[in-house]
């Protein structure tokens, strides 16, 4: 398929296909006539690629991925501990806008049960 019907099926502009080409993150296509051909799997490839950005990997921890597995294993790990902090940083704030729904406190930052929340979540966690 072409880059253009590439781009239309996966909602992803030609020049990030081109960029992600460039750099490694996809192979690159066969040529027909000058223009890119690629193959059925490209548009799966895509959409694994938008997955990691979603997921908050960059290029190159996306590119890691690609490599051989110790080097994958490494990276992997270590974005997993990021993503397990980042959902603690967002139950607490999912927490946090949840009672300031229902608080009565002029300002929050005053509220006592948000004082106290806020402590908890400042406390180092208890050695195994």
């Amino acid at each position: 398929m072409t880059i253009g019907r590439l781009a239309e099926i996966t909602g992803v502009p030609a020049s990030a296909i081109r960029y992600w080409e460039r750099h490694g993150l996809l192979p690159v296509p066969e040529r027909e006539g000058g223009q890119r051909r690629y193959p059925p799997g490209a548009a799966e490839r895509i959409t694994v690629l938008r997955t990691f950005q979603q997921a908050g990997l960059s290029l190159e921890e996306i590119r890691e991925l690609q490599r051989e597995q110790p080097r994958r294993q490494a990276v992997i790990r270590a974005k997993i501990a990021e993503v397990r902090q980042r959902m603690v940083d967002l139950d607490h704030a999912h927490e946090l806008l949840a009672h300031a729904l229902v608080c009565g406190e002029e300002d929050i930052v005053e509220c006592p049960k948000f004082r106290r929340q806020m402590a908890q979540w400042q406390a180092p966690d208890p050695a195994p």
